[in-house]
């Protein structure tokens, strides 16, 4: 099977375009773009330079590091946050280092174990979304430098395009509307977009698992599964810094490309961070009492075991050595000698095992939920370089007839190239809804239900007459259930008011239930399993002219509106409408 750079086709549009993919992650940051002119196969291209950076030919990757001075200006980031000269003067003149930031965004569904340790304290004044944005504008400060040098005439090609740029910000697969948004403001507050609905439409979403798929297949990777549709699945397994996102798809047609998820992503906290965060632990408990055991001592080790131990590890058979002084640094009751601190190769697999052994039920459960489709394991992202992470995932795998593969080239550069496919060729077509999602309404009160009998005390009766109770929740989608793109989901409600002011205002909010595949009868708006996946905000006024006075039992005046609920969930963001209709009967009480 060709790449899919010798089958994508030429762009469409009938003026020069630039689209840029930055994919924050929660140790690494890379961008990668491409200039779309009319009539061309559109090239993609990585930023391969970045400040502090320049001795490294063609490094894709920064860390996701920031330092602040006391009043909340950034005075560093990436590479050169890295460098001993700006450590030094962070230190002299007491700057904020901000790292990890990125798993501030999460879910409150997503709880995070740091294992007793905290996230370092953002700078005064900051929120998580003002540190997200400065990074992002520090990345696109950095492309655009890039691409004036690198490109012929770069800075009359940048002033061409500089107002109509679309971005493409990756997430994990476990962020939701809300991180969305947050994502989308902090690209406001960084000066990206302007703060317009046009500007708001210049981004696009895309989660780091599909983005990943797209990076496999541009690279050719298992180019035999691509091209003989069949009844097996595989898998895109991102192992990144913190999270590891995995997806389950087949594919449905070659020509063109055309592929479906089988199960619902999934998303765990598992990335190499937590390695490092448990490598951390062990050396605080076993260095304790030692000249080595101070916190600027243990920061020093653990950053060297992050660059040399933890790469390299792959037997756990072997003594393993974390070099990180000189050869005059020993003391033998902790086994430090010639510079290097000696560990038991059983230690160091102790502080992989959680992360493996969370991913390899991931993995179980993908294949559970596609019913035995999953043949294949792609493992991509920056931890997939590990070997022993590698070796681990095929050991435990083997048995259920599963391969495990890694792509050659550098995996790390996998979601940004591939959030630039997933605009550009776009192969998923139908996606595999997570959780459920629904709306509330007004239930009909039976007073022989012992469940309404426990509500009572919440009873409305509507103008024209009828008791219900408030709360009841009504489904839109269930769980684990594949929609296409192109479908929408639709219900029709109608609500009864005394005030046709209110109609200016009016606004519905959409529910999502995490708690299992029956559907609940009620919304327990204080349980965790539940939460507002967004509030739909329309303004209905233009009813109010259609809309015939009734009378109620009471001989109050009332109205009757009747609306949709119109939600895409296809997409890789999530989009719902209100919509009118005038004359329309089977609705719900809302």
């Amino acid at each position: 099977m060709k790449q899919t750079s010798d089958t994508r086709k030429p762009y469409a549009g009938f003026s020069r375009g630039l689209i840029i993919a930055l994919d924050v992650g929660t140790t690494f940051s890379g961008v990668s773009y491409a200039l779309l002119e009319p009539g061309e196969v559109p090239k993609f291209h990585g930023v391969t330079r970045f400040p502090g950076q320049e001795h490294v030919a063609g490094n894709s990757k920064i860390p996701s590091i920031m330092y602040y001075d006391k009043h909340g200006t950034v005075m560093a980031a990436g590479a050169e946050a890295d460098d001993a000269s700006i450590i030094s003067k962070a230190e002299d003149e007491e700057w904020i280092k901000t790292e990890l930031f990125k798993l501030r965004l999460r879910p409150k569904a997503m709880k995070l174990k740091m294992n007793g340790m905290r996230l370092s304290p953002l700078p005064r004044h900051k929120t998580p979304v003002d540190v997200f944005g400065d990074f992002l504008a520090y990345l696109f400060r950095c492309t655009k430098n890039f691409i004036i040098d690198t490109h012929a005439n770069g800075q009359t090609l940048w002033r061409h395009v500089e107002h109509s740029i679309e971005l493409i910000l990756s997430h994990p697969n476990g962020w939701e509307g809300a991180q969305q948004t947050k994502m989308r403001r902090a690209a406001v507050y960084g000066g990206l977009i302007p703060d317009t609905d046009e500007g708001r439409a210049r981004i696009r979403f895309v989660t780091e698992g599909e983005a990943s798929l797209h990076a496999c297949v541009q690279n050719g990777l298992a180019a035999d599964v691509l091209s003989n549709p069949s009844r097996h699945g595989f898998l895109v397994a991102d192992a990144g810094g913190g999270t590891l996102d995995i997806s389950s798809y087949a594919v449905r047609g070659t020509d063109p490309l055309v592929i479906e998820e089988v199960a619902p992503p999934d998303c765990i906290f598992a990335g190499s961070v937590f390695v490092s965060r448990r490598a951390r632990e062990f050396l605080e408990e076993k260095l304790r009492g030692t000249r080595y055991g101070t916190p600027d001592s243990i920061d020093h080790i653990t950053k060297r075991f992050d660059e040399t131990t933890k790469r390299l590890f792959r037997d756990k058979k072997d003594m393993q050595f974390i070099p990180f002084g000189s050869p005059l640094d020993k003391d033998n009751t902790v086994g430090i000698r010639g510079g290097q601190l000696k560990l038991e190769g059983t230690e160091v697999a102790q502080f992989f095992e959680p992360s493996v052994q969370a991913a390899v039920t991931s993995i179980k459960a993908q294949v559970d939920a596609s019913q035995g489709m999953i043949k294949s394991v792609w493992l991509v992202g920056g931890f997939a370089a590990s070997p022993w992470l590698f070796s681990q995932l095929q050991e435990r795998l083997a048995p259920l007839n599963i391969t495990v593969s890694r792509p050659d080239s550098q995996t790390s550069k996998a979601v940004a190239d591939g959030a630039l496919g997933f605009y550009c060729d776009h192969h998923v077509s139908a996606r595999m809804s997570k959780f459920m999602y629904g709306v509330e309404y007004l239930r009909e009160y039976d007073p022989n239900d012992p469940d309404h009998l426990v509500r009572r005390d919440r009873l409305c009766e509507l103008p024209s007459g009828p008791r219900l109770l408030p709360d009841a929740f009504d489904c839109i989608l269930a769980r684990c259930v594949k929609v296409k793109e192109s479908t929408v989901f639709t219900r029709k409600y109608c609500t009864e008011l005394t005030n046709l002011s209110t109609l200016s205002v009016f606004e519905v909010e959409i529910w999502c239930y995490r708690g299992g595949d029956a559907i609940p009868q009620w919304i327990l708006r204080q349980a965790e399993d539940y939460s507002t996946l967004c509030v739909v905000r329309a303004d209905l006024s233009p009813l109010s002219g259609s809309a015939e006075p009734k009378h109620g039992k009471n001989g109050k005046t009332y109205w009757t509106i009747v609306f949709s609920v119109e939600i895409h969930f296809g997409l890789t963001e999530f989009k719902a409408r209100i919509k009118w209709n005038d004359n329309v009967r089977n609705f719900t009480v809302m």
